[in-house]
């Protein structure tokens, strides 16, 4: 059976590097089996999901390149849920509860107050059909909950080895409201089924509503996929990533000129041993992806470390990669020694514009010391420049005027290009070209 992945996000927000991270691992796990990945968007929460943040989700994962060949959503499904309910009454394993919202408060802090677990006591499963009848009448609307078989519920997980719960420590789980609308685990249970899943990796924070998902899919007459449940990444304080604060979206690192591929190399590794290593193609990431060598241990993102490796990675990038791109921001004339030049001091491809304002100006030139300056610019070679000429001139103006070391370079930086740092001067020079260096020189802006 070929394996099938699922990343089922609710449309309710933005996706954060902590979905993210889910995504990849899916998607590098099953590429790695030969597999399929399916986006499935977990839309049953009518009241905050929305349409925007469906496209948004799209998006930010073709973005990430991470393609899927299925896709579905379930406000579609709405059928199939009606099946999954009318399939576990049948078998006795679905009954109806009146308690209100209230009612049920009270019952969870009686049990908290004497040292028991909020567990439901079952006491809907006594109810005789005329004290259904008389709630009935006063207008209350029942919930459904599912009745869990007691005794052991185990499985193997990828991510945390042997796992097992036993179903009397368990609450019986609500899986229709009121108004009928499916809850989270009878929805994604049946839609597993039906698609045919073979392999669920989620965050830990989900590992209680697997084993109750077990037990769902065994009455539904199913056979639960494989699960592996990760740990969740923190922020470096150790808070936890939520789509409705906005936490670390792709969309804000999107805008700040953070590549994807600097996003999957480092998400692909936090939480290995693996030391986080930028990539340039998502093939690399799958040949080095290995589901074991994810801990258990809390891995924490840090932003400053995600901007090195996208610095790094932007260092890496061939010129024909990033050309389509560069025309795309308004640099159509840029050629590949341009970006050999200056690619070694960017920390993402949108600082380019700054440096091809600095070759093409206008510069406002820092001059200190203009009788030095007067100097270089009456020293200057004539052109043709090539990268020895800076080596040739400085030389010659070394010998001239005494200078050497920083005393020497930095005058010359300030006034070619009106900051302290940047790319090497032998690479710049040649494409600032005579005119423009000479004016600048004598503290022209050009």
């Amino acid at each position: 059976m070929s394996t099938l992945v699922r990343f089922a996000p609710s449309p309710t927000g933005y996706l954060h590097v902590g979905n993210a991270r889910t995504a990849i691992i899916n998607w590098l796990f099953t590429m790695k089996q030969g597999g399929q990945f399916m986006l499935r968007l977990d839309d049953t929460d009518e009241e905050r999901s929305t349409e925007e943040f469906a496209q948004a989700i799209e998006e930010d994962l073709s973005w990430l390149g991470l393609t899927w060949q299925k896709f579905d959503k379930q406000s579609d499904r709405g059928d199939r849920y009606l099946w999954g309910f009318e399939t576990l009454k049948e078998k006795g394993r679905l009954y109806p509860c009146y308690e209100t919202p209230e009612e049920l408060d009270i019952k969870r802090k009686v049990q908290l107050s004497r040292g028991k677990p909020p567990i439901y006591d079952r006491a809907a499963l006594e109810l005789t059909d005329e004290q259904k009848q008389k709630y009935e009448a006063e207008g209350r609307v029942p919930h459904w909950r599912f009745k869990l078989e007691a005794g052991e519920i185990k499985w193997q997980d990828l991510g945390r080895g042997d796992a097992s719960f036993q179903a009397e420590n368990l609450t019986d789980p609500v899986l229709f409201r009121a108004d009928m609308k499916p809850i989270y685990m009878l929805a994604s249970t049946v839609d597993d089924i039906d698609h045919g899943v073979t392999h669920v990796i989620r965050g830990e924070d989900h590992i209680t509503n697997t084993a109750i998902m077990i037990q769902i899919c065994q009455a539904l007459g199913g056979t639960p996929p494989t699960f592996a449940h990760v740990s969740m990444l923190s922020t470096l304080d150790g808070e936890g990533l939520s789509k409705r604060k906005g936490s670390l979206s792709l969309r804000q690192l999107r805008s700040e000129g953070i590549e994807p591929m600097a996003i999957t190399s480092m998400l692909s590794k936090l939480g290995t041993s693996d030391p986080v290593e930028a990539r340039l193609t998502m093939e690399q990431l799958v040949q080095d992806f290995d589901m074991v060598k994810f801990s258990r241990a809390t891995p924490k993102f840090d932003l400053e470390e995600l901007k090195k490796v996208n610095a790094r990675l932007v260092h890496m990038m061939p010129f024909d990669q990033v050309e389509p791109r560069l025309k795309q921001m308004g640099i159509a004339d840029i050629d590949e020694s341009v970006w050999a030049a200056i690619r070694p001091n960017l920390e993402s491809i949108q600082d380019l514009k700054d440096w091809w304002a600095v070759i093409n100006g206008p510069v406002d030139p820092k001059i200190e010391d203009s009788e030095f300056a007067a100097m270089a610019a009456n020293l200057l070679p004539q052109e043709p420049w090539d990268t020895a000429t800076w080596g040739h001139w400085t030389q010659e103006l070394k010998q001239q005027s005494g200078r050497k070391g920083r005393e020497l370079f930095m005058p010359l930086r300030l006034a070619l290009t009106g900051k302290e740092h940047g790319p090497e001067l032998a690479n710049l020079l040649p494409l600032i070209g005579y005119e423009k260096a000479a004016n600048r020189l004598q503290g022209k802006q050009t």
